[in-house]
């Protein structure tokens, strides 16, 4: 199946599987790819290794939190970039944090949270 026009990579940083594998399904059926991450490590490891086109990232997880790998993107020359939507439960980011691209509370209104990925990224035809 050969796709002509490569489709925008979003990178769920999530510890909740059920959480993970919605996100992931909702940005699949509107014609983005999605791959997940349980933890802010991972997550890190993920996106260093291939560079997402957006990051969505739940704040609070055990080990390293999406908190520090908030500031760890920020801080990284070739991630610096790269949007990120948080999407948590406990959506306060720490105030030294620069604010994200949007924030969502879970559980997230799916219509507006596409429509803020298309206005992100463009719309994934």
């Amino acid at each position: 199946m050969g796709e002509s026009v490569k489709r925008k990579r979003v990178l769920i940083v999530e510890d909740e599987p059920h959480v993970a594998t919605y996100l992931k399904t909702l940005l699949e059926d509107n014609g983005f790819a999605a791959s997940t991450a349980p933890d802010g490590q991972r997550g890190l490891e993920m996106a260093r290794l291939e560079v997402p086109d957006l990051v969505v990232l739940d704040l609070v997880m055990p080990g390293r939190s999406g908190a520090h790998l908030y500031r760890d993107l920020g801080e990284d020359a070739r991630l610096g970039a790269v949007p990120v939507i948080v999407v948590s439960a406990v959506a306060q980011l720490d105030p030294a944090l620069s604010q994200p691209a949007a924030v969502f509370d879970k559980p997230i209104d799916p219509q507006a949270f596409i429509q803020t990925v298309e206005r992100l990224l463009g719309r994934a035809d």
